[in-house]
């Protein structure tokens, strides 16, 4: 069933758990996503990057992904990713995203706030909630995203950007990564309890792969509502086609078979975050 992104995630902040945005980009990483989140009988975001726009039709996938939503058996929401565009935001409204995400982490504060908030007034009257980022997260290994610089969300300019903004949920940058850590990481949880108790909406985690189990389960304790996952499945799919072009089976195998497979195999990935973000035991 398709349902507001904001429904889902304040249901996952009374709870005390998070819910997986998992970054997709065509068919199978979409039914994964609603396969794993069915298996565990847990709602699960999926997650379209503008970076992807190139080379995918946002109107066309928008009809595909919200058919696939209203058929399943758990909730998902359907989510516009790091957006900096308003274009890009006005025609995910349009086509029936239920969140979108304006990016103005670049920006100094001041005008963050101003570009946030007329994002935010304009998604709201069409119904739709708004996720915003202060501070920078960096960009790791095997990452496609854009460069950050690192800053830190600083507790006092979160309390102000929400309350200026009025934004529906907010990515705190505390240390993770897009994509994987070249080093240890360092995530810095007393910073995003202050966070927490800075602002009273849901809160979001930037960089789900690779950072530690015990520090996943520590940040939803200390209000993380949703975790961003991408490269990780990246990884096991890319993982998969490698195998596929270096045997002499699979290259007389059939696409469609190939793909198939591709889903099986990323499947299990994400199913392990939808398990960890419930704060389930591990089978």
């Amino acid at each position: 069933m398709l349902i507001p992104t904001k429904e889902i995630l304040l249901a996952a902040q009374r709870e005390k758990k998070a819910v997986a945005a998992f970054n997709v980009f065509n068919l199978e990483t979409v039914q994964a996503s609603v396969q794993a989140a069915e298996e565990e009988n847990r709602p699960v975001i999926i997650a379209l990057g503008e970076r992807y726009l190139p080379t995918v039709d946002l109107e066309g996938f928008a009809a595909m992904a919200i058919a696939i939503a209203r058929k399943a058996a758990i909730p998902v929401a359907l989510h516009l990713d790091h957006a900096y565009e308003k274009e890009s935001i006005v025609r995910a409204i349009r086509c029936g995203f239920t969140s979108v995400m304006y990016d103005g982490s670049k920006y100094e504060l001041g005008e963050n706030i101003a570009r946030t908030k007329d994002i935010a007034d304009l998604a709201h009257m069409a119904g739709v909630s708004v996720e915003a980022e202060i501070g920078s997260v960096s960009r790791g290994a095997f990452s496609d995203e854009e460069e950050g610089d690192g800053r830190l969300t600083d507790p006092a300019d979160a309390k102000r950007f929400v309350e200026e903004t009025g934004v529906d949920f907010l990515a705190a940058a505390i240390g993770t990564v897009h994509g994987m850590y070249t080093g240890e990481p360092k995530i810095d949880l007393e910073l995003l309890r202050e966070i927490e108790a800075a602002v009273t909406i849901p809160l979001v985690l930037h960089g789900g792969s690779g950072t530690p189990d015990a520090i996943i389960a520590q940040a939803i304790e200390s209000g993380i509502c949703k975790v961003n996952v991408n490269t990780e499945v990246s990884l096991a799919a890319v993982s998969h086609l490698i195998r596929c072009a270096s045997s002499a089976e699979a290259q007389r195998t059939h696409l469609s078979a190939i793909m198939a497979d591709m889903q099986y195999t990323i499947a299990p990935v994400m199913k392990k975050f939808v398990k960890l973000l419930a704060r389930q035991e591990q089978a």
